[in-house]
């Protein structure tokens, strides 16, 4: 079974600034999302995917990373993860561990422990009981994804609770939208 990692980074991020700005935030000794990337890239699976759209990042993320631009960012989150669904099938991945570029909480641990769990076609993450991120999200659930709007596979997991598998991990699942969602992380 061949995995993918994939960062959502395209946001512009507007509760927090101008464009790009959040994102290039520090967190620590790190960028929110160099600080996101790491744990997804340490995991190691197969390919480390990032999407981007608003503004270019691709000098926050490593080299050994798969940078994918979303023109249709506008259009919402939906748009990121389809354009991520497309290089994944392109790429001969049966499945994608998704996760959030403002979320830099998220441990390798948990990528790793979402990526292998056994179980339905969508694996997602538990943090003391509360679903978060990384969400494994196999190919056969692709076709069914939203085309666009601002959620991912929300609506999907809703509507289809019995393909749901949920694994405890540790972590700090919180995101990070505004400058006080920054403040309290610090």
């Amino acid at each position: 079974m061949s995995r993918a990692a994939v960062i959502l980074a395209a946001g512009a991020g507007s509760r927090f600034g101008r464009p790009g700005e959040k994102l290039r935030a520090n967190v620590g000794r790190a960028t929110i999302l160099g600080a996101a990337v790491a744990p997804a890239l340490e995991a190691g699976l197969d390919e480390l995917v990032v999407v981007t759209g608003a503004t270019d990042l691709s000098d926050l993320c490593p080299p050994e990373a798969t940078v994918l631009s979303n023109g249709n960012w506008k259009e919402g989150q939906a748009t990121s993860l389809r354009a991520a669904v497309d290089w994944c099938h392109r790429q001969g991945h049966s499945a994608m561990v998704v996760g959030l570029g403002d979320m830099p909480g998220l441990t390798a641990e948990a990528w790793r422990t979402v990526a292998e769990a056994p179980g339905g076609p969508i694996v997602v993450a538990t943090y003391r009981g509360r679903r978060g991120h990384p969400v494994r999200l196999d190919a056969e659930v692709w076709p069914s994804l939203p085309l666009g709007g601002d959620e991912g596979a929300r609506a999907l997991i809703a509507r289809h609770p019995e393909l749901v598998t949920e694994v405890a991990c540790s972590g700090r699942p919180a995101d990070i939208d505004t400058r006080e969602d920054l403040r309290r992380w610090s």
